[in-house]
């Protein structure tokens, strides 16, 4: 499963950026945005990267920002590998990857805690890291339903729907974790 969710996740997310991007740009098309340079800097943080004011290297800029988007996606996959699939399992993946960009912006202080956002940025950020959750569900679904077919969460389900203290897990050699 872990190898499945590897290679799947890459891609799922790296699909979930790529189209998060498109519509960034779609966006700031329309609102006259500025291109965000936080996950540059971010990443030179991280990394000891050397600083610089103003407009960022842009492949910096690419390398945290699709990075990011890939290696969370993941994160997806193993979720899609395990039964949590669909609109449910994709919102809350976005609290996750809405999650991940604050700490890793506010432990490097390069960025501020949304509550302290005007609300104009907090909602195109939401909605942006949405995109990317939604569609990076959407593939890692779609890929882990073609290689492995429901996922043990799913079989357990489908014993007997619903949570009820009386149904046990699945029989070990049905589940993915031996």
């Amino acid at each position: 499963m872990i190898k499945r969710a590897l290679w799947q996740g890459l891609i799922a997310g790296t699909a979930g950026g790529v189209v998060m991007t498109l519509g960034e740009k779609l966006e700031q098309a329309i609102t006259g945005r500025p291109d965000s340079h936080v996950p540059a800097r971010v990443l030179q943080r991280l990394t000891g990267l050397p600083e610089r004011p103003g407009k960022q290297p842009l492949l910096v800029n690419w390398a945290m920002h699709f990075g990011q988007a890939a290696l969370l996606g993941v994160l997806r996959s193993v979720m899609a590998q395990s039964g949590l699939r669909g609109p449910v399992a994709s919102a809350k993946f976005t609290v996750v990857r809405l999650t991940n960009d604050q700490i890793l912006e506010n432990a490097t202080g390069v960025g501020a805690p949304p509550s302290t956002w005007p609300r104009r940025e907090l909602v195109i950020d939401v909605l942006h890291k949405s995109v990317y959750a939604f569609t990076t569900g959407v593939i890692a679904d779609a890929l882990a339903q073609r290689s492995a077919g429901p996922g043990p969460g799913q079989r357990h389900a489908h014993l007997h729907p619903g949570r009820h203290a009386d149904i046990g897990p699945l029989p070990r050699q049905d589940a993915y974790g031996r």
